[in-house]
Parts: structure tokens; C-alpha cells; sequence
């Protein structure tokens, strides 16, 4: 019997409530997510928060919608009232308003596809949805439902306690450095627009892109630069030259850079060092974000003005809690100004968020070194198998070095490994025993086709595929989150499917 039992189409990961990953068991099924299709939307009733609403917020909406007679629109119910007053402006439509009902914010709009895909890619680009807990306890205080028991830490000291286990992984932080925020998305927001605004106050107003980040990511710097000509892409991490080129053309108007240490997916590291000086001699500022790896693998803190992470991987380890915090470099140029502006920009973390986060917090540590100590096993199997055409993780040749210069060790090699196989897609990932969806950095193991999910438009043209393989990147590519189960058992689940018989 395998160690990972098959988990049918929609089923949350973990098996909760909350659970922030949902199974996606076949291509079939991916390609189904992507493109909508009602078989396969159907069975999810939850999925990775900023991108699958959640039943509790649909039903919430629904009942919002009827007690203020707006059952003919679209609601969307946010983290916040500035999210939703920011949301309006965003879509501007004379037939969008405010929501504030029963102590909850939003928006409501006619019914529109494009309206409605504007506010959804929206809202998720900025980490703006309300909290499914939220939804949970208000749906309950209406009688309709019973919050479901799960561990909580105290509320009043949820916040310190987190804090806490941060100062330990950022090297050099105070509590007063550490700011949360209700999702990695949402912190990144609120610290690089607030960046982005002092220095525009200075005149400096381009902003360049070291490497091929996450989705969102690139989406925000996209859609919040001054002008299309204040958004600058330098995709290989290692070309130190394109980004002095960079940094010349912009002059007086550098406002600053920003990079995933290492990237995702592919796992590259920048000297980051060398990346930092130079941005900083030029006028510039740094953000960078470690979650990838984690900062209990890397010490980035030294090199940066700010640092964001998604505290749903690794910290929230369980897999139940949408998170983020923001360290700001107590010895940074602006540190006095950034703490004060970030602080007013960001949007509350839920309470029972926190609290839920609070609880699974402490074993953040433990959980990154034992999935260190499994990832390098997985990562030798990978590379000696015959089906496996190349493996991309934080020690891979081309950027081990740059790794190596901020790990904490050798051995702090993070657990996300990436890789291409010498085989169709379909034919592997359809028989993977593992646990497939979206996300990371959580004990339960986890794989996806990350690009299918993250850039579903770039591999169904012919010129997606083609900017994709310009930065180095196989559409087909699986990206593997090695979790605490032995890793003997990871191993044969990944074997099982490798080296099965090609279909008849």
C-alpha cells in the first residue's frame, strides 16, 4: 500500500477547512482548473486562497448580497476597508460601490466577465480577500454554521509569539522590524508601494526585476511603476553587466530593485552581495524575499532595506494559515520612515489567523532542517534518474556559489527542488502518488506542473512558450515541495511514476 493515499479531484490539502493547497490529481484536471471547466470547478470548494474563493466567503457574499438587495451583482468581500475602497477605484465603474455591513467590507458591481475578472486578479494580486476564518465566524454568528475546532494559541500573545520565532530567523531584527500581514502578497504590497512612494518623493521611480519571480510579483511591478518605461527586466540573476547597464540608464531615477532569493521556479540564486551594493552606491533601495527557502536557510537581512515572506510557507507548517510578515532593516537609510509607513499601508491579520499561526509557529525551525536533510537525498535520486532531463534547486552549479555565500550552512539547502523530465508530462504526473497542488513549505509533500498554474496563458501560445524558453524555463517543468514524511517513502512515490511503462 502506498504512504501517500490518492486524494480525489477538489479534496483541500491538508484535509481541513482551511487547508491552503487543493488536489489537482491529473493534467486533465490542471488544464480543467485553468480553463474553468464547470467538471472540474465543480468538486472545489476551497483552493490556494488568493486564487480559489472560498465556500465560506461565497456564501457569506450570497447572504450580504440578499440583506442589501444586490442579489443581480457580483460582491466581493475584502481584507479591509481600504481594500475595498481601493478596489472601487480600480475598477472604475459607475455602477461599482461600497459595501460595510455587519462589520464586513467590500464591493459590489453589475454583473460583468470583465469586471469580474479585473476585481478577482485584483484582489489577488494584492493579497485582498477576507480570511476565510473571518467568513467562518461571522457565518456562525448568524447561527448558519459551527466554527469547527482546530488548536489555537492565546490571542493576546499570538502576535508576540510570532514575532518572536522571526527575530530568531532574521538575523539582526527587532520586534518593532517585524510587521504582519495577511498574506505574503499583501505584505509585499504594502511595503514596495510604500518604497516605491519615498522614493518617488526623491524622483526615483524605476524599479528593476532581477530574475523570473513569482506571478504576483511581477504582476504588482507591472501594474504600479510610474510608466511602462519605469519597469525594467533583467531575467538571468547572474548578469551582473546587463544590470550595470540597468542601473547607468536609470540615473538619478533608480528607485530600487527586486528579487527572490532564490527565485521561483527555478531556483537561482543572485550575489546578492554584490547585487546590493550596487543598487544602494546608485541611489537605489532592496527588497528581497527569502520564501522560497526560508530565512531559517539564508540571511538576506544584511543586504536588504526590506525583507517580505509568505509565513504560510514553513511557519504556518501545517498548511492551514494564509500569512506574511515584512522585516525592515533596522540599519537602513529610510528604517525609521519605511517602519512607519509599512505599518499604516499593510491590512490586519485576521485574529484567529494568528492565533492558528501562533500554534504551528515554533516548530517553523525544525520543520526547514528536517526537510533540508530529506531534500538532499530527493535531489540525488533526481539527478541520477534516466527520466529526469534536468534538476534546479539551491545549489545547482550555475548559482551554488551566490547560495552559498548567505546560507546559513551547506546543509541549509532549502527543500523546493524543481525538474524537467525526458518524458511527457501527463505520463509522470498522472501517476505521482504524491499530494499535487499548488503551494509549498508545508509537512505534507507536494508537487505541481508550476507553470500550467502560474502562467497558464504563457504555455497555450506559441509566443508564451517562446518567452518562457527565452528565460530559460520548460513549460512542462514539475516543481516538488519536499515534506517531513521519510524520505524513503518520498523517493518511491517519485520512482512509481518515473520509471512506470509508457503507455501502450
Amino acid at each position: 500500500m502506498s504512504a501517500f493515499p490518492p486524494l480525489p479531484l477538489g479534496q483541500p490539502i491538508p484535509d481541513c477547512l482551511h487547508g491552503v493547497s487543493c488536489s489537482l490529481p491529473t493534467m486533465r484536471d490542471v488544464i480543467g482548473y485553468e480553463e474553468k471547466n464547470p467538471a472540474v470547478t465543480a468538486h472545489l470548494d476551497s483552493g490556494y486562497p488568493r486564487f480559489v474563493v472560498h465556500r465560506f466567503n461565497r456564501q457569506l457574499a450570497t447572504l450580504i448580497a440578499t440583506e442589501l438587495s444586490l442579489s443581480d451583482h457580483d460582491i466581493w468581500l475584502t481584507c479591509s476597508a481600504r481594500v475595498a475602497t481601493a478596489l472601487v477605484g480600480e475598477l472604475s465603474d459607475a455602477h461599482t460601490s461600497l459595501i460595510h455591513h455587519d462589520g464586513v467590507h467590500g464591493v459590489a458591481h453589475r454583473r460583468d466577465p470583465d469586471l469580474f475578472n479585473h476585481a478577482k486578479r485584483y484582489l489577488q494580486n494584492i493579497g485582498g480577500f477576507l480570511s476565510s476564518r473571518e467568513a467562518e465566524d461571522r457565518l456562525a454568528a448568524r447561527g448558519l454554521i459551527a466554527v469547527a475546532p482546530e488548536t489555537l494559541a492565546p490571542t493576546a500573545t499570538a502576535a508576540t509569539t510570532v514575532r518572536e520565532v522571526l527575530t530568531q530567523a532574521h538575523a539582526g531584527a527587532r520586534h518593532e522590524d517585524i510587521l504582519l500581514a495577511p498574506s505574503g502578497m499583501n505584505a509585499f504590497h504594502g511595503a514596495w508601494r510604500s518604497l516605491a512612494a519615498l522614493q518617488a518623493e526623491r524622483g526615483r521611480t524605476v524599479w528593476i526585476q532581477l530574475g523570473w519571480l513569482y506571478l504576483d510579483t511581477i504582476a504588482q511591478l507591472r501594474r504600479f511603476t510610474a510608466s511602462p518605461a519605469d519597469y525594467v527586466n533583467i531575467t538571468d540573476v547572474n548578469d551582473l553587466t546587463a544590470l550595470d547597464e540597468a542601473l547607468a540608464a536609470a540615473g538619478n531615477r533608480l528607485a530600487g530593485l527586486v528579487t527572490e532569493v532564490p527565485t521561483n521556479p527555478l531556483v537561482q540564486t543572485a550575489d546578492i552581495a554584490a547585487v546590493a551594493r550596487k543598487v544602494h552606491a546608485a541611489g537605489g533601495r532592496v527588497l528581497l524575499d527569502p520564501t522560497l527557502v526560508s530565512p531559517f536557510n539564508i540571511r538576506l537581512l544584511e543586504h536588504s532595506d526590506v525583507v517580505v515572506n509568505s509565513l504560510t510557507k514553513y511557519a504556518a507548517n501545517e498548511g492551514d494559515v494564509i500569512a506574511g510578515s515584512v522585516i525592515i532593516n533596522p540599519a537602513g537609510s529610510d528604517a525609521a520612515a519605511l517602519r512607519h509607513r509599512i505599518a499604516a499601508a499593510l491590512d490586519p491579520v485576521y485574529p484567529r489567523d494568528l492565533a492558528r499561526l501562533a500554534a504551528q509557529v515554533p516548530a517553523y525551525e525544525s520543520t526547514v532542517l528536517q526537510t533540508n536533510r530529506t531534500a538532499i537525498d530527493v535531489v540525488e535520486f533526481l539527478r541520477q534518474h534516466p527520466a529526469v532531463r534536468e534538476v534546479y534547486w539551491s545549489l545547482q552549479p550555475a548559482t551554488a556559489e551566490n547560495y552559498l555565500k548567505i546560507a546559513r550552512s551547506p546543509a541549509h539547502i532549502g527543500s523546493m527542488i524543481s525538474f524537467t523530465l525526458r518524458r511527457p508530462l501527463a505520463e509522470v504526473y498522472d501517476r505521482l502518488p504524491l499530494a499535487k497542488g499548488p503551494s509549498f513549505g508545508m509537512q505534507t509533500s507536494l508537487i505541481c506542473p508550476f507553470i500550467y498554474l502560474a502562467h497558464y496563458d504563457l504555455v497555450t501560445t506559441p509566443e508564451g512558450r517562446a518567452q518562457l524558453a527565452a528565460a530559460g524555463i520548460d513549460y512542462e517543468l514539475l516543481r516538488l515541495s519536499v515534506g517531513t514524511e521519510p524520505v524513503s517513502e518520498i523517493i518511491a512515490a517519485l520512482e512509481s511514476a518515473l520509471s512506470a511503462p509508457t503507455p501502450a
